[in-house]
């Protein structure tokens, strides 16, 4: 698939995130972008792996909540085919470097970022990089690339920042792989990581998260030997700034809600609902 066209699909993916309360059908959304509907349906499915229509189904609370509910399933097919151990999981595939505190503080003071966006079958991404590797993943909310450009700002508020789409094009492509499955522990991928040393503890963990798999901030809070530390791990959860790739999107109520996240709740249903899914096929 050409370029082109990978933009029009992942800005079909971010329609649908945003308006998936109206369900929209093909008809719409081969209308919307221009091409005839058997024609836009084969395109989606070739690039997304999954029809328009599973996708909004992803969108419901309800066929969520039931993937989550089917988890552990899910999950033990996956361990037994040997798809989500190791070989899964993405800490295997990238290399953390965590600044010191006293740069922490200094916000990105005399930090070069370069950002760009792409389209992927998760819709359209924003990506961040330093000298020291990939410090922001972001997601566009309700159509807009301002929001997440908004909120990289202030994440690193004091740095200077770099619009260069062509400059994070090889970042972008290692994650997808990572994500897909397919990351190289030879080349692994650098993370530029700003946060305190709870914030990055509860960001390793989050990386040991095998695919198709959700854990309660309870569960975290046991991995990290802090397990009364439930609220402060929602809020490091809450700040990972690389997203995706620390799989925040994995974590969940203990009762099994699925909200909280900084992209919004249907984005988090899309990722899980897409993982999930990919598992399935791959078993």
């Amino acid at each position: 698939m050409n370029a082109f066209n990978e933009a029009i699909i992942a800005e079909a993916i971010d329609y649908l995130v945003a308006n998936y309360d109206q369900q929209p059908d093909l008809s719409h959304m081969a209308e919307r972008a221009g091409y005839e509907v058997t024609h836009f349906q084969k395109m989606f499915k070739d690039y997304v792996g999954i029809s328009p229509k599973r996708l909004v189904q992803f969108m419901n609370m309800r066929h969520a909540r039931q993937l989550m509910l089917n988890g552990s399933s899910t999950q033990e097919a996956a361990l037994f085919s040997g798809l989500s151990s190791t070989g899964r999981l993405y800490d295997l595939f990238v290399s953390c470097e965590a600044v010191t505190p006293g740069e922490v503080k200094q916000k990105g003071e005399g930090l070069t970022v370069t950002y760009g966006f792409h389209p992927t079958p998760l819709g359209e991404v924003m990506v961040c990089v330093t000298p020291r590797g990939v410090c922001y993943l972001g997601f566009l909310m309700d159509e807009a690339r301002d929001i997440p450009i908004a909120k990289m700002q202030h994440h690193l508020p004091n740095a200077a920042f770099i619009a260069n789409d062509d400059g994070v094009r090889d970042a972008v492509d290692q994650i997808l792989r990572i994500w897909a499955g397919r990351g190289d522990e030879k080349e692994k991928l650098k993370l530029d990581l700003h946060g305190t040393n709870m914030q990055i503890q509860v960001w390793q963990a989050l990386l040991k998260i095998p695919t198709g798999v959700t854990k309660t901030y309870q569960e975290i809070g046991v991995e990290i030997g802090k397990p009364k530390a439930a609220r402060a791990i929602g809020n490091a959860v809450g700040a990972n700034p690389i997203s995706l790739l620390i799989p925040c999107h994995r974590v969940i109520r203990g009762t099994g809600i699925i909200d909280n996240y900084g992209w919004g709740s249907p984005r988090k249903k899309l990722l899980l609902g897409l993982e999930s899914e990919y598992l399935a096929h791959r078993v």
